[in-house]
């Protein structure tokens, strides 16, 4: 058993995460090889390439060379382009949000009345309208439960 598995399982699993490891890796961030050759290494040569490919072909976390006056670690200018960012990373959409909040959110605002200065009545309206629209529909739906003969169950 466990000779099938240092033989079998563990270099195909070694060998699928390689590959999977270069198709991903983006192209700036393969050393020494163009990304395509560092594919067919990998594909062609299933002991030794795979191995080849975690040793040398790829940049890895600290020894990835810093972005100018960065730290060392620290991504590319280049390998961040055209990854997505998270929101909240993302100064420009950061930016985005602070102009766009409504006065009602910022400090110091009324919260009964929006950017579009709804009045507190016009709320209290709305929230009436949608309390009826929603007992109607609640009643429509106990109504079809009932047996047809009127009796209820």
């Amino acid at each position: 058993m466990l000779r099938i598995l240092l033989t079998i399982v563990l270099p195909l699993a070694l060998w699928v995460w390689a590959f999977i490891d270069c198709l991903v890796t983006p192209e700036d961030e393969a050393k020494h090889l163009p990304k395509p050759i560092w594919l067919i290494i990998v594909l062609l040569f299933p002991p030794l390439g795979p191995i080849a490919w975690l040793v040398a072909g790829k940049q890895r976390g600290f020894l990835r060379a810093g972005a100018p006056g960065g730290h060392p670690g620290a991504p590319t200018g280049s390998a961040r382009r055209g990854r997505p960012l998270a929101p909240d990373d993302d100064p420009e959409f950061l930016a985005s949000l602070r102009s766009d909040r409504p006065r009602s959110d910022r400090p110091g605002g009324d919260p009964l009345k929006g950017s579009d200065n709804r009045s507190a009545q016009e709320h209290e309206d709305m929230l009436k309208r949608w309390e009826a629209d929603l007992r109607r529909r609640e009643e429509e739906l106990r109504g079809g439960d009932e047996p047809e003969d009127g009796r209820k169950s």
